[in-house]
């Protein structure tokens, strides 16, 4: 059984991904700058009226993933109000300025999950340390997932980084970055992995972007054979 995750970056987007067929989304907002900390109305209606399990993107703002003392308290309260509004899920990831795996962040984003399961994002792609000992860092902090690309700028071009990622700890690999149902059978294949994770997004007529029911149920059916 392989998990699809969703990237919804807007209420209508994750409505169009539950028409096409999700079960769980990573909500956020500005996909542009590779996503940033959704409202929490939102994260209330995703989880309460549309019933997704709805993993949270907390990142306060766009650039790098070293933190200061004023953003992390931001994020540690965004994690705290997600875990009350009920989500299943937060998305982390933090690096400190030499560009390793931050575990003093992260294990702080663990404790304030409480509970809650806690996936790291794609900042481990940008980490300057070997992919198995960044893993290593992040499965010693307790998170339960890891999305990543391989350390590539597609989960395809990184395929045989995951599979060497996959089974080596007990965090779940998750593939992400350019994952389509034209290429998401070749990434299993190739990779092993259990869950990807897709934006399956268009460009709308009035030049917005947004998730497309068609393409979530074509990549959700594409997994499933």
């Amino acid at each position: 059984m392989i998990n699809v995750e969703i990237c919804a970056a807007s209420l209508q987007s994750a409505e169009a991904a539950k028409l096409g067929g999700a079960h769980r989304i990573e909500l956020c907002r500005d996909l542009s700058c590779g996503g940033l900390t959704p409202s929490m109305d939102n994260v209330a209606c995703c989880v309460g009226r549309l019933g997704l399990r709805t993993h949270v993107l907390v990142r306060p703002r766009a650039g790098n993933f070293y933190y200061n003392a004023d953003e992390v308290a931001e994020i540690i309260s965004t994690i705290e109000a997600c875990r009350r509004l009920g989500a299943a899920a937060v998305v982390v990831g933090f690096l400190t300025y030499e560009g390793l795996i931050d575990t003093r962040l992260t294990r702080l984003a663990v404790e304030a999950a409480n509970g809650m399961e806690v996936t790291f994002h794609r900042a481990f792609d940008e980490a300057h340390q070997p992919p198995l000992d960044a893993l290593h860092a992040i499965a010693d902090c307790g998170c339960t997932r890891l999305l990543t690309s391989g350390q590539k700028p597609t989960a395809l071009e990184g395929a045989e980084v995951i599979a060497g990622l996959v089974g080596a700890t007990h965090v779940e690999v998750m593939a992400g970055g350019g994952v389509t149902p034209a290429n998401v059978r070749q990434l299993m294949q190739l990779t092993g992995v259990r869950e990807v994770h897709g934006s399956c997004k268009t460009t709308m007529p009035d030049g917005t972007v947004q998730t497309d029911p068609a393409t979530v149920n074509e990549l959700i059916k594409l997994t499933q054979q």
